[in-house]
Parts: C-alpha cells; sequence; structure tokens
C-alpha cells in the first residue's frame, strides 16, 4: 500500500482549518484522504470545503448532513430546507452536487481490517448491510437494541461501547471534545464547528493529528 490513509472527522464547513490541517500533515498524491461525512452547514464555508474535498479527490462519506441536503433537493415537497441548511444549499454549484451525490456509506481497507463510516453500526447485525438511517445517524444503542441520538436516550451507551470488532471502525458524527479511542474503534468527531477540534487519524501508524478551530462557529 503506496502512502498513507488519512480519516479527517466532521468538518462542518471550517474551510479554513481544514486547509491548516492539510497542511500539518503534509498531504501527498500518494496519500489518500478520506473524509468521514457532514462536510457541510455549521461553519462558516460549505462551499470552499466541498470544493477542496474534489481537488484533492478526497473519498468522502454520506453524513446525516449531505443526505438531509440531497432529501431536500429531490423531494421538495416533502422535505423542507431549514433555516440553518439553507446558506449552504444556495451555495453549492452543480459539480458540488454531483460529489455528495457520489457519497458512500462505507469505505473498507481489508488490508488494515478497518472500516470507515459517518456515524457507526449496530453490532447485531452485519455492518455491510446497515442502511443509511442506521450508518449516518446512529450515537447510542437503547435498551431493546435499537439505534437513538445521544439526545433521545441520555442514559444509553455510545455504539461503540457494545462494538467488539473486527472490523477496527473509524467514524465522527457524535461531537466530543477528545477523540473516543476504545479497543475497536475511534471516533474522530471533535466538535471543530463548536470551537473545538479538527482532527486527522493517521493509517497505518494510528496517529492524531489536530488544528484548534478559529473560533466557535455554532451554539
Amino acid at each position: 500500500m503506496n502512502g498513507r490513509i488519512i480519516a479527517i472527522g466532521d468538518i462542518h464547513g471550517c474551510h479554513q482549518e481544514f486547509i491548516e490541517l492539510l497542511q500539518l500533515i503534509k498531504l501527498t498524491d500518494e496519500d489518500r484522504l478520506i473524509l468521514l461525512g457532514d462536510l457541510v452547514n455549521r461553519g462558516p464555508d460549505s462551499r470552499k470545503v466541498v470544493q477542496l474535498a474534489r481537488e484533492r479527490k478526497a473519498i468522502s462519506l454520506l453524513g446525516n448532513h449531505e443526505r438531509r441536503l440531497l432529501a431536500a433537493k429531490h423531494n421538495p415537497e416533502q422535505i423542507k430546507v431549514r433555516d440553518s441548511e439553507r446558506g449552504t444549499f444556495e451555495s453549492l454549484q452543480s459539480e458540488d452536487w454531483q460529489y455528495l451525490e457520489s457519497m458512500s456509506l462505507t469505505h473498507e481497507i481489508e488490508e488494515l481490517n478497518t472500516v470507515f463510516v459517518h456515524g457507526g453500526f449496530l453490532p447485531s447485525q452485519p455492518w455491510q448491510e446497515q442502511t443509511a438511517d442506521i450508518v449516518t445517524e446512529i450515537q447510542v444503542i437503547d435498551r431493546e437494541g435499537k439505534p437513538r441520538k445521544r439526545r433521545e436516550d441520555p442514559e444509553a451507551l455510545p455504539w461503540a461501547n457494545h462494538w467488539t470488532g473486527p472490523p477496527y471502525v473509524v467514524y465522527g458524527h457524535t461531537p466530543r471534545e477528545e477523540v473516543y479511542k476504545l479497543k475497536w474503534s475511534i471516533c474522530l468527531d471533535t466538535a471543530c464547528a463548536m470551537g473545538g477540534l479538527l482532527t486527522a487519524f493517521i493509517l497505518p501508524e494510528r496517529r492524531i493529528v489536530q488544528v484548534k478551530a478559529k473560533k466557535r462557529y455554532y451554539p
């Protein structure tokens, strides 16, 4: 395998931080860049983030924010654009929309026994068979074994606490102050848009590189 695998957590429109992080890790043409979804919304310039992702030929995974934008574009009668999404929705050009359309749910690197995904998985089902509803939204698992968001069941444990692998899972979606690292998983969403950090995870050495947000963009 030539070059490195570089995964980056939820960027959420934080264009300057994205540039700074790529400079810090000295991205080369041989490296494979994997963005874990939620490139858009909340931060100051979603379009520039998507443009840079396209320019760098990044493998971008579908996040819940991209999924909502696409749903609103395809079904405007049923899915309304939220006020918080309107700036992103109106700024994206046709090539940006094509890029969002091309996002896959997961990306597997068999030689590293590693899978990349936006939100996560239910341990009770084969990960390859899980739907967008699950893998872009899951944060915790309730007592009945159903996927939930943290706000829906604040007492429930993170899905990753139930995940015993293999494969090793690299994901985002659940913002925390620090990287959430367990034996078989790592969460790279460190709340950049909320004034936290933008995090990269470099494989195969499993090194973490971070930059601080310029400011808090989202309450």
